[in-house]
C-alpha cells in the first residue's frame, strides 16, 4: 500500500429544490476540475428565506481529493 496525501476543502452548494440537490451540484461542479474525489461529508445545511418563504436550500460539504505525483 502506498502512502497517499489528501486535501480537504469546504464547498457550499445551493438549490431551489432540496439539500440533496445542493450537495449533488457541489460534487458535479467539483468533479469537473478536481480529480480523484474520495469523500464528501455534510457539515451543515441551512435555508435562505425571503418573506417567510424558503427560496433556497444550502448544503456545506467537506470534500476530499487525492494529490497525485
Amino acid at each position: 500500500m502506498s502512502n497517499s496525501i489528501y486535501k480537504v476543502m469546504e464547498l457550499i452548494g445551493s438549490s431551489e429544490v432540496s439539500w440533496e440537490d445542493a450537495a449533488n451540484k457541489v460534487i458535479e461542479k467539483a468533479s469537473k476540475t478536481l480529480t480523484d474525489l474520495r469523500v464528501a461529508e455534510v457539515v451543515a445545511q441551512d435555508l435562505k428565506l425571503e418573506n417567510g418563504k424558503i427560496t433556497a436550500y444550502r448544503t456545506k460539504l467537506k470534500v476530499s481529493f487525492k494529490f497525485h505525483d
